[in-house]
């Protein structure tokens, strides 16, 4: 009588079990997950910035020191006053020459705020350098205009 823990019944020959785990479902489902996320990964887009919309002030200022930045370097700085009457606008040809004007003009008006209006497509940093060259003059209220 052969031994009923033997595995095998023909002609004796026993056999050995394998305990290896088979892995080749799971390369194919990680296969599939790799080429979802590269089918994903190209639709969206981690360069688009939302800015937030800003809302009116509640009354913008009567008198103020308008700095205009035009696209092509060039700016203009001009002086408002309550009855709508302005100055006429000095061109200024470079950034010294605008801080120059403006030390000239906030040491005459000091209570003067001074709002900023920058063409679109004046690039972020040089708008930065105006707000912060104002801000160590001293002038404490530095805006930006929108339409």
């Amino acid at each position: 009588m052969a031994s009923s823990f033997s595995s095998s019944l023909r002609g004796g020959r026993t056999r050995k079990f394998k305990a290896e785990i088979n892995v080749v479902p799971y390369i194919d489902v990680m296969l599939v997950l790799l080429v979802i996320f590269m089918v994903v990964a190209p639709l969206q887009n981690p360069n688009v910035i939302n800015l937030p919309t800003a809302a009116k002030s509640t009354q913008p200022p009567t008198e103020y020191i308008q700095i205009s930045i035009k696209p092509d370097g060039k700016a203009s700085i001009v002086l408002k006053n309550k009855a709508g009457n302005a100055d006429a606008p000095s061109d200024v040809a470079d950034r010294a020459a605008l801080l120059t004007a403006l030390k000239a003009m906030h040491s005459e008006n000091a209570e003067f705020p001074v709002l900023i209006a920058a063409d679109k497509d004046v690039k972020y940093d040089e708008v930065i350098n105006v707000i912060s060259q104002a801000r160590k003059l001293g002038i404490a209220r530095v805006g930006l205009a929108t339409k």
